[in-house]
Parts: C-alpha cells; structure tokens; sequence
C-alpha cells in the first residue's frame, strides 16, 4: 500500500479514517430493503473485508456487490461511469476511506447522505516504521499520508475488526430495521468466529523460538502488536517499492540476530523484493496474505480460513511449540 494515497482525515476521527459505512437517505425507513434486489438490502462493499463483513451480517436479506473483483489490486482500482452512476443506487455502501482514492471520490460524487463513521469503534495506531526502519524513505513517501502514519490494515487483527463488524451490523439494522433481529443474530455469530479465531492466533503464537517475521509488506502490524510480535517490513506500507542498501543489510542483521528463517510475500504484489533478499541471506519464503482479494490462488476461500493459514505460515517461520 502506498502511504501517498492514504488521505488525511479530520481532528475527529483522529489520524485517519479507518472506514465509512454509508447509508443512502432512506437508512431510516423500513421500507429500504424492499428498493433493492429481489426485495433485498442493496449493499455495495469497495473491497474484500468490507463484503466479508457485509455477507455475514447481512445474510439472505442482502444483495452485495463487491467494487474490487477478485485478483485486482484494490489501490490501484479505477470505476467505470456506471459504478459511479449505481453507487448513488445503493441502499448501504460499506467502505475504507483512504485506502481506494477512486472509491472515496465516487462516493463523494454519489451524494450519498446519512453516513455512520466506522472510524470511532476500534483504535488506530501508527505501523508504518519498524525498528530501524529507513525514516528517510517513510517521510520522502509520506507528502500526502496523515500526520500520525495511522495504519489502515485493522482487519488483519480479529479483535479490531470485530469491533468494524458491530458497527456495520448497526447500521445494516438501521437500514433495515424489518430485519434487525437477525441482523443483530448474524452478528453475533460473526464475533463469535472472530472470537474463536483471537483464541486460536494467541494460543498458537504463545510459545515461539522467535517472535521476529519479515515482510514485503507492512501490513501487520496490528496482528504483531495483538500476538506480541515484531514485524520487520522490507519496504514499509508499500509493497511495490525497492529497499534501500541499508535497509537491506539492517534486515540481514535482523535475521541472523533474531533467528529468522521466512521472508514473507503476499499474493496481490511482486515477490522479486522477498525472494531477493532471501537468497542474499539464505532464508526460505512464504506467503502471508494481506487479505485484500481473495483468488483462486489464495490459501483458504474466505476470511476465516486465510487468516487460519497466515497463522499456520507464521507458526513454522517462528518455532511455534
């Protein structure tokens, strides 16, 4: 993810804005779902772990569609006239301001009223240096990025994106409130699994010969923090840049002082960079989704099952006991 389309946000909502979830001016009438498809919920989601989070909650009685189709790089989406046109059309947009520049300004286009703020129910914090990172680099790349460096990638932490799903499950019951029962019954059971699935990473990371990874890209750093980890990225928030000579050499360092045996890579963005520096320093190489999209590629078919196979791919590269 490149740090210069990350967009600043207001004093509000602290350092960025973590997410949106849009409701259309009809959000307050029971009527709503019987505008959409077939009588159900139209809900537009800009990108994998926002229809995640929109398919669960809203079960039978919505209708998603997903801005960013499978394999796309969500940061380098651009819509077509008519997305732009049928986004206005929607009954729920479910979003990440600051990740998709196009979606933030078809949105805007849109004049979609009545907006819940996503960004007041979890924390955002600061990721995007590591321990001896290239600062030079961060701030050379950082000209449009918020002046905290909050990170976006919230949904890589169950805890936190739990906290995003009960926000969006309030406000598919305020879209819809015919249905808000089980709205509110198909998010709890979304906890639930998100619960299981805290449980899970924190007792299979509890005992590990190291707790240093190495990543293409920074984006998991709530998942370190969560599980007491420490991520090492090789090119920081953006996962297409090159590493500088020094950084090179700081994460050979890293890797014989900390006992590191993996470079990870993700499945959305070039390995060159990983498998460059894992040859020069003899480590092995692995993939540790992002969750961005999901492909036919991808080691599990949906959220629950990726996140359980970035926690097997951790388990090995750390020594897990």
């Amino acid at each position: 993810m490149n740090v210069r389309r990350l967009i600043p946000t207001t004093a509000l909502a602290g350092a960025v804005t973590l997410g949106l979830v849009t409701l259309s001016a009809c959000s307050g009438t029971s009527d709503a779902a019987g505008k959409g498809s077939g009588g159900k919920l139209d809900v537009v989601a800009s990108f994998y772990p926002m229809q995640y989070l929109a398919e669960q909650i809203g079960g039978g009685h919505v209708a998603v569609d997903t801005l960013t189709k499978p394999g796309v790089e969500p940061h380098d989406l651009e819509l077509k006239p008519k997305q732009i046109g049928e986004l206005g059309e929607a009954d729920v947009i479910v979003y990440l301001k600051g990740i998709q520049p196009a979606v933030d300004e078809a949105i805007a286009q849109a004049g979609v009223a009545n907006t819940v703020d996503a960004a007041a129910l979890t924390e955002l914090e600061d990721h995007g240096t590591s321990s001896g990172h290239d600062h030079a680099a961060e701030e050379a790349d950082h000209d449009h990025a918020s002046e905290a460096g909050a990170d976006p990638h919230i949904w890589l932490d169950p805890v936190k994106y739990a906290e995003v799903a009960k926000g969006v499950g309030a406000a598919f019951e305020k879209a819809d409130p015919d249905h808000a029962a089980d709205y509110r019954k198909n998010t709890d059971a979304l906890l639930k699994k998100l619960g299981a699935l805290n449980t899970e990473f924190a007792n299979g990371l509890k005992n590990t010969t190291t707790r240093t990874f190495i990543t293409t890209h920074s984006a998991f750093g709530y998942l370190a923090e969560r599980y007491g980890l420490e991520q090492e990225g090789i090119t920081g928030i953006d996962p297409e840049s090159e590493p500088s000579p020094a950084r090179v050499k700081e994460l050979q360092d890293i890797a014989r002082k900390d006992k590191v045996s993996t470079v990870f890579f993700e499945t959305l963005a070039s390995d060159k960079t990983a498998k460059t520096l894992a040859n020069d320093t003899g480590l092995q190489t692995d993939v540790l989704d992002p969750l961005e999209g999901i492909t036919d590629t991808s080691k599990g078919a949906d959220y629950i099952q990726v996140m359980q196979s970035n926690l097997a791919a951790l388990q090995k590269a750390l020594g897990a006991k």
